[in-house]
């Protein structure tokens, strides 16, 4: 693994552009996400206020679950891509902020791929407008990673569908999937 090194965070991204629908091609597994999810996806909308909505979704068990959220920059009067994401949980009655880093560390210039980390490399993952990414274009992703100082050998690929669910499906109301996913089930 390559030694820990201050991370190279992309610098001027267009939010605007930023904005839409991404489909997880892989990440690390996390407490926060169902081991067996699918189709997992996150859209972002700018809020007039300048930060941004973040709806994050994946299926399990054929159910839709979800979390919203918000998203703004850590520091406004950077250029840096750090921003600082705050979800209350747990999401069937929301009332436990919590925050976390979300720094993209690589962005194509046509906004169609990202790789997004955090200062403490526990977390990352590879995002992309369509449901599958090219082989070369995640090993150029995942070698930028090793660069960053992330274990490599922990990314999960996330399996999607084509085309991607509907926008509603049944949905997981009483957020089971939440408490599953803080279980490690």
């Amino acid at each position: 693994m390559a030694t820990k090194k201050e991370m190279e965070v992309v610098k001027g991204v267009d939010l605007k552009r930023y904005m839409g629908r991404w489909y997880e091609i892989a990440s690390f597994p996390s407490r926060f996400q169902p081991k067996n999810g699918v189709n997992t996806r996150a859209t972002y909308t700018l809020n007039e206020d300048g930060t941004v909505h973040v709806l994050n979704e994946t299926w399990n068990d054929g159910k839709r679950g979800y979390i919203e959220g918000s998203a703004y920059k850590a520091d406004p009067n950077s250029d840096e891509a750090k921003l600082k994401v705050k979800f209350y949980v747990p999401p069937f009655l929301p009332i436990i902020p919590v925050v976390g880093d979300y720094w993209v560390l690589s962005l194509d210039e046509d906004y169609q791929y990202a790789l997004i980390g955090q200062a403490s490399r526990k977390y990352l993952w590879i995002l992309c407008r369509k449901t599958h990414m090219e082989d070369e274009i995640y090993n150029q992703l995942v070698e930028k990673a090793k660069e960053e100082g992330y274990d490599v050998e922990k990314l999960h690929k996330t399996p999607q569908t084509d085309p991607p669910p509907e926008e509603e499906g049944p949905k997981d109301t009483k957020g089971i999937w939440w408490f599953k996913s803080i279980l490690g089930k």
